[in-house]
């Protein structure tokens, strides 16, 4: 399973929470600084518990304020 969790951090603390984030390899397989709404889009790989797991420990980081985490689904349009 894949998600993708937008985090948005204190200011002048991107720096910090990315370095944090890429220390979490086993799940997080990507991070980027973004612009918009959110300053940092981390991928996220692993079953529904591995993934759930993780955004709460994002939840405990300090310097993070805000989570938005967004589960990839499989649709069977018709198409």
């Amino acid at each position: 399973m894949r998600a993708l969790c937008l985090v948005t951090v204190k200011p002048r603390k991107v720096d910090t929470v990315v370095a944090i984030l890429k220390k979490k390899r086993k799940i997080v397989k990507k991070v980027m600084v973004v612009t918009g709404r959110a300053d940092i889009s981390a991928f996220l790989q692993g079953n529904i518990d591995e993934i759930n797991q993780i955004v709460i420990d994002f939840k405990r980081i300090k310097e993070i304020v805000t989570t938005e985490t967004l589960i990839e689904v499989e649709v069977d349009l018709g198409w």
